[in-house]
């Protein structure tokens, strides 16, 4: 007779093991061919509740979040999606609609995104819920995108839209003030909405490949991420805050209170591109960008040196209480 765990698995998530390599989630292991001459690249991320969502956020969008965020850091890498594993950890009490909702959300964003479930495990948690994804991409050898390829005097850019998610987290913990906000009620909408399911890039992943010198994903703060690249890339590197990227619903919180630019520019869960491009391909990479619908914005420039600044609309860098996100 099987367990209940592998009832779980075959009423919820075998359905969702397309790829044959899979092997129907009948055996210990998956096996993954990539195309003759790729390199696979792998990530991990995990989402955990209270930390990463709440845990009266739907099961569809928790599944999907998880997905994304690991899909994300594939397109900064330039790499495109081959699968993906899952360890679900799960507290008493969760019910079968609610795991369906979950599988239902992961079967959805496993199509659009061209990632099919190969395996996993399954566990209950004294503790609480959990989610970790690990992500297999691929590469045409050698090609993949780095944080440590940036050099001075190229183009910093960034796609879509810059701390939507950080203050969708803030109107989440704080709704008396930012109900106080002049948002229009799509605008409160969206920046909530951002927090909840971020948008992977990875439509430009090819397009980074072969422009960018190096490139991120941007989960802990523009700030911190871009320090991390300039870091790794040996580089110094200025941005203009007033070239940022912004909603319509952070011009208007920035304009009431601005203050928040460091919400903004330090708050995680972006899951923008931030790369470097030397001069002569930014027109090409905006090129690429906009025929798969994606905003890219220049927003600074890299040097010689070490360090990195964010600078005000008078010149002068701006100073953060905490710089990036952090867990620890």
């Amino acid at each position: 007779m099987p367990s209940g765990e592998d009832r779980l698995i075959q009423r919820f998530f075998r359905p969702l093991a397309r790829h044959p390599g899979a092997l129907r989630l009948q055996d210990d292991a998956a096996v993954v061919v990539p195309p003759i001459g790729s390199e696979i690249v792998i990530k991990t991320d995990a989402i955990i509740e209270g930390v990463h969502f709440f845990a009266e956020d739907p099961a569809d969008a928790i599944a999907r979040k998880a997905l994304r965020v690991n899909l994300s850091d594939l397109a900064a890498k330039g790499a495109e999606p081959l699968g993906f594993v899952l360890t679900l950890a799960l507290p008493g009490g969760v019910e079968d609609q609610w795991i369906q909702s979950f599988a239902d959300g992961l079967d959805a964003d496993s199509k659009v995104y061209g990632c099919p479930l190969l395996g996993g495990d399954t566990d209950r948690t004294p503790g609480l819920l959990s989610v970790s994804i690990t992500a297999l991409g691929h590469v045409p050898k050698g090609t993949m995108v780095l944080r440590s390829g940036a050099r001075p005097d190229e183009v910093i850019v960034v796609t879509g839209t810059i701390g939507d998610a950080a203050l969708g987290l803030w109107f989440r913990r704080e709704p008396e003030r930012a109900e106080k906000m002049p948002l229009s009620a799509s605008e409160r909408a969206h920046l909530i909405g951002r927090y909840l399911l971020p948008e992977p890039r990875n439509a430009l992943a090819s397009a980074l490949r072969e422009f960018a010198s190096a490139a991120m994903d941007i989960s802990d703060g523009l700030a911190g991420d871009l320090a991390k690249l300039a870091a790794a890339s040996g580089v110094s590197a200025k941005v203009e805050a007033v070239r940022l990227p912004l909603s319509k619903g952070a011009q208007r919180i920035i304009a009431a209170e601005p203050r928040l630019i460091e919400t903004i520019c330090t708050g995680g869960d972006d899951y923008e591109i931030i790369a470097t491009v030397p001069k002569s391909a930014v027109s090409k990479l905006k090129d690429a960008a906009k025929r798969v619908g994606i905003t890219l914005t220049e927003i600074g420039v890299t040097g010689t040196g070490e360090g990195t600044d964010i600078l005000s609309s008078k010149g002068q860098p701006l100073r953060f209480e905490r710089p990036s996100y952090s867990h620890f």
